[in-house]
């Protein structure tokens, strides 16, 4: 069984430093061999640090060795819902906003907004409200009350999108298929999902995969070398 994964720029000092504590030091009295994997750079290392603690679930890796499928916030015409992130969603992007672990913590997520901006519970669908009472949190001044007719139902609608507007999540700028060049590699990701990496272009059109959620940790690698500009991005057609 694996015992530990990760990345490092000088392997001989990674292994010294996990001398530093007992825990770490009872690691390394357990370990049998070394394996190691050169990528072309720091995106293809902790895209295949995380696929690989994912599938190997190696003992010390505890943060990441469960696969989480993301939690969003959708907002419609009648208010807001917490939905699981699929590839669908994902391709019309223009709705949904914030990327949560699980749906408790999207639900948390909205009660702090809520909470911030004087916005109804019952209208937000966080808890039951009989239509034209006022909530229990309006009687306390902290919601604006449109629950009972002080602000209308566009107002309270209006100051939600504003208050979320920071988290909206980014559109796949792309119709398909990319490959981000990483000094002699391609790193090889369809919406925001990695396939792989290649080592020329022609490999890396015979990449592909099945899109059927969406990771927090790979989207977090992703979301910000892909749309920074400073890497060389070749959209992969057919």
């Amino acid at each position: 069984m694996p015992l530990y994964i990760g990345k490092s720029v000088n392997l001989r000092a990674r292994l010294l430093s996990h001398f530093r504590n007992t825990d770490e030091a009872k690691l390394l009295r357990q370990t049998r061999y070394i394996r190691y994997q050169q990528t072309a750079g720091e995106i293809g290392a902790l895209l295949l640090e995380a696929q690989l603690i994912k599938q190997l679930k190696p003992l010390f890796n505890k943060r990441l060795r469960k696969t989480r499928l993301l939690h969003t916030l959708k907002l419609t015409d009648q208010g807001v819902s917490v939905i699981a992130l699929t590839p669908q969603e994902m391709d019309g992007a223009e709705d949904i906003y914030g990327l949560f672990k699980n749906r408790y913590s999207a639900l948390g997520a909205l009660k702090e907004i809520a909470d911030q901006n004087s916005l109804c519970y019952g209208l937000l669908g966080i808890e039951k409200n009989p239509p034209g009472r006022a909530c229990f949190r309006h009687a306390l001044r902290k919601c604006s009350g449109a629950c009972c007719g002080v602000i209308s139902a566009e107002q309270h609608q209006t100051q939600l999108m504003q208050a979320v507007a920071s988290l909206k999540i980014v559109c796949w700028p792309w119709p398909g298929r990319i490959a981000l060049r990483e000094g002699e590699k391609y790193q090889v990701i369809d919406h925001w999902v990695w396939l792989g990496e290649a080592d020329n272009l022609t490999r890396a059109r015979e990449l592909y995969g099945v899109r059927d959620g969406y990771d927090i940790d790979g989207y977090k690698i992703l979301c910000k070398p892909l749309l920074s500009g400073k890497y060389e991005i070749i959209p992969l057609n057919g």
